[in-house]
């Protein structure tokens, strides 16, 4: 089968979705399909890869987003979806390239919207709130213009459930469990980011206004005032960076921030070598990074808001508010002692070979392995 799957909003500093971009099109490649993925860049490439053919296409940046563009000129993106001839498209992005769903229908190819975002919980964060009837149209259309559509957790799947939308799947996103693991505790790092003694917590995540990174710093401003040690390590960039470091800097905190972790072995060294992880985004679907560092032995401290106490289950807690409850959430953690063993079983419920099956049985396609 000839898979063709397209984004928007992916860049080389991209954290999850990029990362759930490969190891599903590695997955189809292996699975024998034929994968092929559109997204838009500063200049068109036509490259092959782990994750099959990659073909980029000139697209205008988002002022104001970090280097994310857009495929706008929806004449020569049909084009290139003609020319490459799918036997399914896969679409991952509900809202700028919801018309690839209706090309699709009218081209007769079975398509699939993967549901990244939740417009419920973006209509809450970003004023004036949508109505909910706004809401329940916009995700009707969705839902109309697609074959099927996965959602990745139960809570993703909310907003579609309570229109009765009959085309919605649940399929979860997957952890590379060789790479993300406790094997991948670093003394050295640990040494270099805390003293002997200190909590040492991590923020992994794109420093951007849905994400709620401020959550974290205020958890540790609130660790401070308790008499706790600690520090707080920020792997991430994103627009919101330069005020998060002044106000840091102006508050006293001990915050080290790393920007983007392109290394992905680096990564793995950092989530397991924190004492515990900090995800206070309250609109994630899924919690893709969350997942590594549980992978990796760390436990995770959530928002209560988001699909991740879902995913994190007995691994983690998941926290109320804007960051002092995450203080608290953080000392309860470090007094269980099975900790990292329960944050390592929690993760091995979700490898990604399992998800590429359930992603090919989404497209009506039944996965074939020896």
């Amino acid at each position: 089968m000839r898979i063709v799957r397209i984004a928007n909003f992916v860049t080389e500093s991209s954290g999850g979705l990029r990362t759930a971009l490969h190891e599903l099109g590695a997955g189809y490649e292996a699975a024998g399909h034929e994968a092929t993925l559109i997204v838009p860049g500063a200049r068109r490439s036509d490259v092959r890869t782990a994750q099959g053919r990659v073909i980029t296409l000139p697209a205008p940046g988002v002022p104001g987003m970090g280097g994310y563009r857009v495929l706008m000129d929806r004449r020569r993106t049909a084009a290139v979806l003609r020319g490459l001839a799918p036997d399914r498209i896969e679409v991952s992005d509900r809202t700028t390239l919801r018309w690839v769903g209706r090309w699709a229908r009218r081209a007769g190819v079975p398509s699939v919207m993967v549901s990244h975002e939740s417009l419920d919980g973006l209509s809450r964060l970003f004023g004036p709130a949508a109505s909910r009837r706004v809401v329940d149209r916009a995700n009707a259309r969705t839902a109309a213009d697609h074959t099927t559509v996965v959602c990745t957790t139960g809570w993703a799947a909310a907003e579609f459930t309570r229109i009765g939308a009959r085309n919605v799947v649940r399929v979860p996103l997957g952890v590379d469990l060789d790479r993300f693991s406790p094997s991948r505790f670093d003394a050295g790092m640990r040494r270099r980011w805390a003293a002997p003694g200190d909590l040492l917590l991590l923020h992994c995540g794109r420093l951007s206004a849905e994400k709620r990174p401020r959550r974290s710093l205020n958890a540790l401003a609130a660790l401070h005032a308790a008499g706790v040690p600690a520090v707080l390590v920020v792997a991430g960039g994103g627009p919101l960076r330069p005020a998060l470091q002044g106000e840091a800097a102006d508050r006293g905190l001990p915050v080290r921030f790393l920007g983007h972790v392109r290394d992905r072995d680096e990564l793995a060294g950092l989530l397991a070598t924190a004492d515990v992880v900090l995800a206070p985004g309250p609109v994630e679907t899924f919690g893709l990074a969350a997942l590594e560092a549980l992978a990796g032995g760390t436990p995770v401290v959530a928002s209560a808001d988001s699909a991740l106490p879902e995913v994190i289950g007995a691994a983690g807690i998941a926290a109320p508010g804007e960051g002092p409850a995450y203080a608290q959430a953080v000392l309860d953690l470090m007094g269980r002692p099975e900790r990292r063993r329960t944050a390592r079983e929690q993760a091995c419920r979700y490898p990604w070979a399992a998800s590429v099956d359930g992603f090919l049985a989404a497209h009506g396609i039944v996965a074939a392995r020896c």
